[in-house]
């Protein structure tokens, strides 16, 4: 069955109605509303895969339904759908993980009075990010991206009860925003600049060469070429919804929400916005390549960016002890590699690592969701220990979501993905830290993923809590299963030898494989690098497993100074306390005093001078003008009176009176004419 790009809006609107649904349903109507959630979602999946046979029909086309929003001056805002195989593949795998944790949701949020609110933010969420992923205009994206921070923001804070989670999700809200005002401007810049935010329109849209060649032609700050500012400013957005460095730090605290959240937030969905905003907008970052002088180019930032943030999220995982804590750190990790693999030219090797990972990461929540669930509510990974022999199922999914991240070949789906970037990583000209980093990254992410599962499922039970363990019900265990098999299979889609998935994403109808001998140096070294990863995780970890929660971990015995410091997160949010936050303080500070003694004195005296000048225009208006002419009149008028009593209308009495002047005027003349 295919889907029309005409239809394509009803994928994200399902799952918004069953969000309505949830938001009037009573709070007792649980039923009703994860009932409405999952059909919805369920119904969007199949809408998807109708959505992907019609852009698989012709892979190279951009499949659009563009119409008028509202009229603007002498023109009209335009909104549109996007249909290609990008926004396809992206459909596919939102809605279908999406409705794995919404099945799993059924017996982990059991037990919650409020699960009826939680399925309906969970709509919500899922509905703003399906939005994200069919809009052919910035402004439709940014809309539904906004509307993606803010079930976040009830999401992550769903146990508002706890301080922790409050605070965290004001955290992410606050962070993530400060990227957005980024993408704000460069949105309207973009505006401002083509007259247009639509991606496709006939050859006049932002992302078509006619009008990519007008901004990277145009010279804008510092020498640099619009496109590339442009493309910066959009990237701000990214930085912040994907957890980029410098603004990770909201990313491993947003933990505080329910592990269905995690699961959702750090595999498929919002941290995946970020990478898939990059990978639209593709054409408008490499716009500038074709200007060899320029001073920098936008691609170049975001594989420097992706490289650090790869690197950092490694080194900080391998500190933490708390099971979330330390695959958030990973998704960090990961999306890193993401963005390292966008900025060195491969948007399709990023988008193959943002599916596959997709689904290992989402069955490593899950996974990690079922052992907190059955060890009721134990996170710490030191007081976990035994949960090999009564979570068997749990543990072999994990188990093959961990060799998926970590990279074992050949079986794993995550294999192949990585060995796209790092093999992208290693053809880019400008630089090889990136590559170095990314093979840092390797070793690093065997070996914590290692640490955790040698942790929590070997040795013996270190708790009571895990003492009393018990394999998860099937609404839990039969996603995870599901995701194991797609953690698998996937990477078979986009093997050297048989690349289907990345011709696809490519435009491409035939498939072009290549011998997995070239490159094989390469591989081979990132294979040494996953074992020497696992290899020393399972000798400090599992061959000697912790006999104690209290015990010294082994690292941490060797290295204190440097553990405690990975712990602590590297101290970014004390260092950001110590800097930003201060900054921001004293800004605060200083603008409460310019407004208090600056500002409102001002107008203060301003009103006094109003003030005084009214009292004086009063004065001069009541006791000077109104007085002096009040009296003219009133002299005028007594004058008046006084004539007006001589008009008697006596005509003997006037000629007296005329009589008489005529006497005094002859006497006047006669008196000055003897003069």
């Amino acid at each position: 069955m295919a889907l029309s790009v005409q239809n394509v809006w009803l994928i994200a609107a399902l799952p918004l109605l069953a969000a309505g649904i949830g938001a009037i349903t009573p709070r007792t109507g649980r039923g009703l509303a994860s009932g409405a959630a999952i059909a919805a979602m369920a119904l969007a999946f199949v809408l998807s895969c109708g959505a992907l046979v019609t852009a698989l029909a012709d892979p190279a086309a951009h499949l659009t339904a563009n119409f008028a929003w509202f009229d603007l001056g002498n023109g009209s805002l335009r909104l549109g759908w996007l249909l290609d195989p990008l926004t396809a593949f992206m459909c596919v795998m939102v809605t279908f993980v999406a409705l794995l944790i919404f099945i799993f949701s059924l017996g982990y949020m059991h037990e919650d009075a409020n699960a009826k609110q939680f399925f309906c933010f969970l709509s919500l969420f899922a509905s703003a990010m399906l939005g994200v992923l069919i809009a052919n205009s910035l402004l439709l994206l940014f809309i539904s991206w906004e509307l993606v921070g803010l079930a976040s923001y009830l999401l992550i804070g769903f146990w508002f009860h706890k301080p922790e989670a409050a605070a965290a999700a004001k955290k992410a809200f606050i962070t993530t925003r400060i990227g957005d005002l980024g993408l704000l401007i460069g949105m309207l810049w973009l505006y401002d600049s083509t007259g247009s935010l639509l991606f496709y329109d006939g050859g006049n849209g932002v992302l078509e060469p006619k009008v990519l060649g007008a901004l990277a032609a145009h010279t804008a700050l510092g020498g640099l070429a619009l496109s590339t500012v442009i493309g910066l400013l959009i990237f701000c957005g990214a930085v912040g919804k994907s957890g980029q460095f410098p603004l990770h730090v909201w990313l491993p605290d947003a933990m505080e929400g329910p592990t269905p959240v995690s699961a959702l937030i750090h595999a498929a969905t919002m941290v995946a916005a970020g990478v898939f905003l990059i990978a639209r907008v593709y054409p408008l970052m490499m716009a500038d390549q074709v200007l060899a002088s320029a001073p920098l180019h936008a691609l170049t930032v975001v594989a420097f960016v992706g490289a650090i943030t790869a690197l950092l999220g490694a080194l900080i995982a391998v500190g933490q002890n708390d099971i979330k804590r330390i695959l958030a750190f990973s998704t960090v990790s990961q999306l890193g590699y993401m963005m390292l693999a966008l900025g060195v030219g491969s948007w399709v090797a990023a988008i193959f690592h943002l599916l596959t990972h997709a689904f290992f990461k989402a069955l490593l929540f899950l996974g990690a969701g079922s052992v907190i669930h059955a060890a009721h509510h134990e996170q710490d990974i030191r007081s976990l220990g035994g949960l090999r022999g009564p979570m068997k199922t749990t543990f072999a999914t994990f188990a093959i979501g961990m060799m998926a991240l970590s990279g074992v070949p050949f079986l794993f789906s995550g294999f192949w993905s990585k060995e796209g970037i790092l093999h992208s990583a290693h053809e880019w000209e400008v630089s090889h830290l990136p590559l170095y980093a990314g093979l840092a990254a390797v070793v690093l992410t065997a070996f914590y993923m290692t640490r955790l599962v040698a942790e929590a499922f070997f040795g013996k039970a270190r708790s009571e809590s895990a003492s009393h363990a018990h394999e998860s019900p099937a609404t839990m265990t039969i996603p995870l299963v599901l995701l194991a098999i797609c953690a698998v299979a996937l990477g078979f889609l986009g093997t050297p030898a048989f690349p289907w998935l990345q011709a696809r994403l490519l435009g491409e109808n035939e498939v072009h494989g290549h011998s997995l001998l070239e490159g094989g140096g390469l591989m081979m070294l990132s294979i040494v690098l996953v074992a020497l990863g696992i290899g020393a995780g399972w000798a400090l970890y599992g061959l000697r497993p912790r006999e104690k929660a209290s015990t010294v971990d082994p690292l941490a015995a060797r290295f204190p100074g440097v553990i405690a410091f990975l712990g602590a997160r590297m101290k970014f949010d004390e260092l950001y306390a110590a800097t930003v936050f201060k900054l921001n303080a004293a800004l605060a500070t200083f603008s409460d005093v310019l407004d208090r003694f600056v500002w409102d004195g001002a107008v203060r005296f301003l009103a006094r001078l109003g003030e005084f000048a009214g009292i004086v225009n009063r004065d001069a208006d009541e006791d000077g003008l109104n007085a002096g002419f009040d009296a003219g009149s009133e002299g005028i008028r007594d004058a008046g009176k006084a004539y007006s009593q001589a008009q008697t209308g006596d005509a003997h009495g006037y000629l007296r009176v005329m009589a008489i002047g005529f006497v005094v005027l002859v006497l006047i003349l006669m008196l000055g004419g003897r003069r």
